[in-house]
């Protein structure tokens, strides 16, 4: 009786699957396997919004194995540890998991793969389950990862994927293998109240009413910030619930401009995991160094926070994050410049609040693309600067994101919203909203011509 632990990470699906398809496929009995590791916390990356939303993925995950016979065992500590333990008590001689590209993943794979190795048991380690392409797949000559997305892109298209793998029909699970209760989205307190439901079946009827619907309109239509007409697929993705992969494939068979510009943004995460997979400190540190030289001025990070930094398509996007634990891609983009370029505030403040919020807080994709706003990344604009008024004209002309998020300014009709400081100061006084915390031609001049910067 061959016996294999399946150990899920960040892939709680049980559909295109290949860690639990290659156990299920080469074992008479899997351990379908999670642990819970106290590190997670201890690195200050267990924020609410995630353990809420894990907590659906989980719940939903067990009922899946449950359907097909199995069931998840869920452990708690070091995974290392735990792994090695539920080895020893099952007989596996075993183990698979999915690849990742941060260096805690780095570690623990290396850890995994000694201490198995001294309790008798081998570790398979699976390529392109967390993305679409694995990340040392797309490399350009004589290097060992792209700097560059165009390039990256041109060869990940000719590159492909491999093969979606359906469900598997049976997991058989050995008897006496004992586990802790799923953790309840009820226990964990501080989520933000609009936070959505996580897990797969409630993330593959989200993809299919995507693949059917708006992602025709995806092209034209992805920067509408009033509009929510993105696919907000990204926590669950994050968490694995669905695959990348099989979302490229499904994606290109319906074909279009829409389905075409999906597609790309699923590359440009794939993108940040093999640059992140090459350059783990990019976590934290620059990719590129421009020795800038931050500003630290609590009031005005705390405003930006709090969506009270008077500019009206700025605060609305940070209360959608508080409220919601997302944000709209564009609203991203803006907040993120915003900080960086006009408040000049180091982007690893920026980062750590979207990681404290964040459904789809991804080290790779959050740090990166915190990196490419701020000019220390991948962009080759590194002088780029989103301006907050010209970018609410374009992208939410009629103001109607403003008075969605920003319900001070509810009563200002049309583009108005954008610009409270016109009115006469009786009516501003009514609105309760604050100055804005810098003026804008000035930030400009104290911050940007030093670096050339250019407004878009």
């Amino acid at each position: 009786m061959s016996t294999a632990v399946v150990l899920f990470t960040s892939d709680l699906r049980v559909h295109d699957q290949p860690v639990l398809h290659a156990a299920t496929a080469g074992h008479d009995e899997v351990v379908p396997l999670f642990v819970a590791d106290p590190g997670i916390a201890g690195a200050g990356f267990d924020a609410p919004n995630r353990r809420a939303f894990l907590a659906d993925c989980l719940a939903a995950l067990d009922t899946a194995l449950r359907e097909r016979g199995g069931r998840l065992v869920v452990r708690r500590g070091d995974p290392v540890e735990q792994v090695c333990r539920v080895v020893r008590e099952s007989g596996a001689r075993h183990v698979h998991v999915a690849a990742g590209v941060s260096a805690y993943a780095g570690r623990r794979e290396e850890r995994l793969r000694t201490e198995l190795a001294r309790a008798g048991a081998d570790l398979t380690v699976h390529d392109a389950v967390v993305t679409a392409v694995p990340p040392g797949q797309v490399v350009p000559a004589g290097k060992d990862h792209f700097a560059v997305f165009t390039p990256y892109f041109r060869r990940w298209e000719e590159t492909g994927t491999r093969a979606a793998l359906a469900a598997p029909r049976v997991v058989r699970v050995p008897e006496g293998i004992t586990g802790e209760p799923l953790p309840e989205r009820s226990a964990v307190q501080g989520v933000s109240p609009g936070v959505v439901r996580g897990g797969e079946a409630l993330a593959r009827e989200r993809l299919t009413a995507w693949l059917s619907g708006r992602m025709e309109s995806y092209e034209e239509r992805h920067d509408d910030l009033a509009g929510d007409a993105t696919s907000r697929l990204s926590p669950y993705l994050h968490f694995g619930c669905l695959s990348a992969v099989e979302l490229v494939r499904r994606a290109r068979r319906r074909g279009g401009v829409g389905a075409e510009a999906f597609v790309r943004q699923l590359a440009w995460r794939d993108f940040h995991h093999q640059v992140l997979a090459a350059r783990p400190a990019a976590a934290w540190s620059d990719y590129r160094s421009r020795g800038d030289r931050w500003r630290t001025d609590e009031k005005e990070i705390a405003a930006w926070r709090e969506g009270r930094t008077g500019y009206p398509v700025v605060d609305a996007a940070m209360r959608q994050l508080l409220h919601e634990g997302w944000m709209h891609n564009r609203g991203r983009l803006l907040v993120a410049s915003f900080l960086t370029k006009t408040l000049y505030v180091d982007w690893r403040v920026g980062a750590r609040h979207f990681l404290d919020l964040l459904v789809d807080g991804d080290v790779a994709n959050n740090q990166l693309n915190w990196q490419w706003c701020a000019g220390t990344g991948t962009d080759t604009r590194p002088n780029r600067v989103l301006n907050p008024l010209i970018q609410g004209k374009r992208f939410d002309p009629r103001g109607d994101y403003v008075r969605r998020w920003v319900p001070e300014l509810a009563g200002l009709s049309g583009a108005s919203a954008h610009r409270p400081w016109r009115l006469d100061e009786r009516d501003r006084a009514r609105l309760d909203y604050p100055h804005p915390v810098v003026d804008l031609t000035e930030g400009k001049e104290r911050f940007g011509r030093a670096r050339g910067l250019d407004a878009t």
